[in-house]
């Protein structure tokens, strides 16, 4: 069987890196493929070695290399066997994908072809004319929803959520193939307060597409990245939630979203 004539096989793409057995990226066992490159400078971001573009070098750590789709997808076959038994397939996560829309859109249409389960992990932040291409490629859409007040978006994540906001309207709302989760870590003083919870309910409240939301506690997990690449961690004060707290975030959004996780 030929996997080298297909659209895009021979597309170049830069991936930070490739990690398998993933129990956290979708259903069953998946191959997480990880682009590089952000355009969101998210404050608790857990793998800040994929926000610049360029490969990266630091204290004897490589991050990144260039790959084709179709080199890409021959590893990714190799986990077939392990996607059969448990449901499981491939997930394209970041950085944000949306900054390499066409590599992505190729690798995630040939996968599906070869009948191998997708998923993708996106802030949703790119034109709608690119996203929207990619997620009817994709079986399940992890989409994120950090904030809901502009302003505060603006400080902590860097960038306006107005085509955020927009496009997970869209994604929640239109006729479409994939399932969508919605999933909104929860950062201890920046958006775990009733009014911004309210907020995010109400919002999810209208997505008539929605799956459930995930809720995920803060974690340190980048802390040590951020030292190796010579960046200073923004939010080294903050401690993760506890069960309790979490337990009564979920219960805010709850009056508005019943499938809550």
């Amino acid at each position: 069987m030929t996997h080298n004539n297909y659209e895009g096989c021979d597309l170049k793409g830069t991936i930070l890196r490739l990690e398998r057995s993933s129990i956290y990226d979708g259903d069953g066992y998946r191959t997480v493929v990880f682009m590089k490159g952000c355009p969101l400078r998210c404050q608790w971001c857990s793998t800040p070695e994929s926000q610049n573009y360029i490969i990266e070098e630091a204290e004897g750590n490589r991050y990144g290399k260039i790959m084709t789709v179709e080199e890409v997808l021959r590893e990714v076959r190799k986990d077939i066997p392990f996607y059969f038994h448990s449901g499981g397939g491939m997930t394209v996560s970041g950085g944000e994908l949306l900054s390499q829309p066409e590599y992505v859109r190729c690798l995630l249409t040939r996968a599906r072809w070869e009948a191998i389960d997708t998923a993708v992990e996106t802030s949703l932040y790119g034109s709608w004319e690119t996203a929207e291409p990619i997620l009817q490629a994709s079986n399940t859409v992890f989409a994120d929803l950090k904030l809901t007040d502009d302003e505060k978006h603006r400080k902590y994540c860097g960038v306006s959520n107005k085509l955020i906001l927009e496009n997970l309207k869209k994604a929640g709302t239109i006729k479409a193939d994939y399932k969508l989760i919605i999933r909104t870590p929860l950062i201890p003083g920046i958006n775990d307060t009733e009014a911004e919870l309210e907020s995010i309910g109400r919002f999810c409240a209208q997505l008539t597409n929605l799956q459930y939301v995930q809720l995920l506690p803060y974690h340190r997990l980048g802390s040590d990245t951020y030292r190796r690449l010579g960046r200073p961690y923004p939010l080294k004060d903050l401690r993760s939630p506890s069960a309790e707290h979490m337990d009564w975030c979920r219960n805010i959004i709850g009056k508005y979203v019943k499938a809550l996780v």
